[in-house]
């Protein structure tokens, strides 16, 4: 005899089972979860083994250019910049993260950047730049780390960005004396 445990509203109904939620997978959509409900595994932490696709829920000051939306100009004040439709513009930001339907056009510098779809100009990514197997960057490109997943396409000037090197001070070595 199993028992079972059914959720009922007050009226003694049966309370219908919750959706379940979208994925990434099968939208190719970022998904992004509320605070209080991170899965462990969830960080673009520049310094983590293999960056998701899924930011980390921090609270940061978040821009969504939805599918079919074109918006141009410069983007003040935005941390996080999700691109589904089109942007072409001039910013500074956290994170920035073209889907596999966005495009970017224009200048940005950030910390981590993640390119599903395409991106035209300058990036410069402080400390990671990820190229997913549907991403195209094409134009000038700075970073301290680089990610190119297989079918990821990069046709760009490249610089990589690096600690400044410790200086070492100069130290003449001992003259030798000939005859001796």
């Amino acid at each position: 005899m199993s028992l079972g445990i059914l959720n009922r509203n007050k009226d003694g109904s049966p309370v219908p089972e919750p959706a379940a939620r979208p994925r990434e997978a099968d939208t190719g959509v970022p998904v992004f979860r509320p605070a209080g409900n991170r899965p462990p595994n969830a960080s673009v932490h520049p310094d983590s083994a293999t960056p998701a696709l899924v930011p980390e829920p921090i609270d940061l000051r978040t821009l969504v250019v939805g599918r079919g939306i074109h918006l141009k100009g410069t983007v003040a004040d935005a941390e996080r910049l999700v691109v589904e439709g089109t942007v072409d513009a001039t910013m500074e930001a956290t994170e920035l993260m073209v889907t596999s339907g966005g495009t970017f056009r224009g200048e940005i510098t950030v910390d981590v950047a993640h390119v599903a779809g395409r991106f035209e100009g300058s990036i410069t990514a402080r400390k990671r730049l990820v190229i997913r197997e549907t991403g195209i960057v094409t134009g000038t490109a700075r970073c301290h780390r680089l990610s190119v997943e297989e079918g990821g396409q990069l046709t760009a000037q490249m610089e990589m960005l690096g600690e400044a090197p410790a200086r070492r001070a100069f130290h003449p070595e001992p003259a030798i004396e000939a005859g001796d």
